[in-house]
């Protein structure tokens, strides 16, 4: 009789915890980062023998051996790959259009335009001022176009350096949030409902790191988490029982990214193929492409206006001056040239009304070719641009499958959900009429006796 009222209690405490799971898998049903648990329930050994020894006399119910966690630790590393190779190429996709705006916003290809277009002006009439004061108001427009397009590059640059800061500091962040996990977890019992929930806080954490940077992980019995960075043979980042490493980030006067990892005291070099560090690497290579070469259009551009002039004389006779001066970079650019008369237009002792030297001016469009620099320079940025999008489109879609064949297994079905709930009710509501089953039956010996 108490075997039979053993049994049932045992159902009825096993079935309990089975709805308690079920019912915590339907309420997160729409919890991002939540696995669907099951309860692990194992026949309970039975305490007395035959007499013989050999077989058991009685059945002894069930028992609750643990929760586990319908998670496939294969489907959630190609989450992180794909969302990795996603997070870079999404990354430099939102760099490059913001290089091409600053590369055409400022209207540089067609103030190069409209300068060369007003010497042709002159040429006309070399002598008249109002196509004169049109050169320098065109020359005053490149210049400001030439200097705006330089400070949107750099204003990118600095830019890009707070966006990579942020970037390292949530990837540090995260790192001291695994280290916590791992902690939790060494404490944690093994498929209890507080190991599950932090286990679902490590895959959210290793999910979030892999859009910053490529990772490897390894696991060890407990579900602690050791993360490399990039492959298997990549820096330790995290590791049980050591406090995590700190990811540095720079980058040099030639617009140069490089990333380190710092280590008990050791700094190592880590050079990120995925994730959005890796997305920020290939923006600064092509943002410090487009700075020097606008710097080697606009130092060209200004030698040779300048040679023209002073290969030329203005409209006083003398040799011409220079039109513009530059510094260091395209953002020093200014218009030295004020009196419209000091434009070179003559050839040497050609007098007022001749304007041989203008056809330098020809010469040098052709030969420096600012504008074809230029427009070579946007397009080959926006060839660049369309081919990462390209690539981040069918990075989704692998992105998104790697999604859909995780949660596939460990997403929570609120029809299959439903009816284990019923299953385990009607488990229950049995295992409750065996214990009543078995009152009755001992009520009535008693009656009996």
């Amino acid at each position: 009789m108490t075997d039979l009222l053993g049994i049932g209690a045992s159902g009825v405490r096993a079935y309990q915890t089975a709805i308690g799971t079920t019912s915590e898998n339907i309420a997160n049903a729409g919890t991002a980062g939540y696995v669907r648990r099951t309860t692990t329930m194992n026949e309970v050994a039975a305490a007395s023998r035959g007499i013989n020894g050999n077989a058991p006399l009685v059945a002894s119910g069930v028992v609750v051996s643990g929760i586990a966690r319908e998670s496939d630790e294969l489907r959630q590393v190609a989450v992180r790959s794909a969302g990795a190779d996603l997070a870079r190429s999404e990354t430099a996709v939102t760099w490059l259009d913001q290089i091409e705006q600053a590369l055409t916003r400022s209207g540089l290809s067609g103030a190069l335009t409209g300068f060369f277009n007003a010497t042709r002006a002159i040429a006309a009439d070399p002598s008249a001022s109002a196509p004169r004061l049109a050169m320098l108001d065109s020359a005053s427009g490149l210049a400001d176009a030439f200097k705006g397009t330089a400070s949107q590059l750099a204003q990118l640059g600095r830019d890009l350096d707070a966006t990579a800061g942020n970037a390292v500091t949530t990837l540090n962040d995260l790192a001291t949030g695994l280290a916590r996990i791992n902690d939790g977890l060494s404490r944690a019992t093994p498929g209890s409902t507080g190991s599950a929930q932090l286990l679902d806080q490590r895959d959210q954490i290793l999910e979030q790191m892999s859009a910053l940077s490529d990772i490897s992980v390894t696991m060890d019995v407990a579900g602690r988490a050791t993360v490399r960075l990039g492959s298997a043979s990549g820096p330790v980042f995290v590791t049980p029982g050591v406090d995590p490493g700190k990811i540095l980030y720079s980058r040099n006067v030639d617009g140069a990214v490089s990333y380190g990892l710092r280590r008990n005291g050791v700094t190592q070099s880590v050079s990120p193929s995925g994730g959005a560090l890796a997305g920020i690497a290939d923006a600064a290579q092509r943002l410090a492409a487009a700075t020097t070469e606008i710097d080697r259009v606009a130092t060209e551009f200004v030698d040779g206006v300048n040679a023209v002039q002073a290969a030329g004389e203005d409209l006083d006779g003398h040799a011409g001056g220079a039109m513009f001066a530059i510094g260091a970079d395209a953002a020093s650019i200014t218009v030295t040239l004020t009196d419209p008369r000091g434009i070179a237009a003559a050839a040497p002792g050609g007098g007022t009304r001749d304007n041989a030297n203008l056809a330098s001016f020809d010469t040098l469009r052709a030969s420096g070719s600012a504008e074809g620099a230029v427009t070579a320079l946007v397009a080959e940025n926006g060839a660049a641009l369309s081919s990462r999008r390209t690539v981040a489109a069918a990075q989704t879609s692998i992105h998104d499958g790697a999604i859909a064949a995780r949660d596939q297994m460990s997403g929570v079905n609120l029809d299959s959900e439903a009816v284990d709930l019923m299953r385990y009710q009607q488990a229950y509501q049995a295992s409750s009429r065996v214990i009543q089953v078995a009152r009755e039956i001992f009520q009535s010996i008693l009656n009996v006796s």
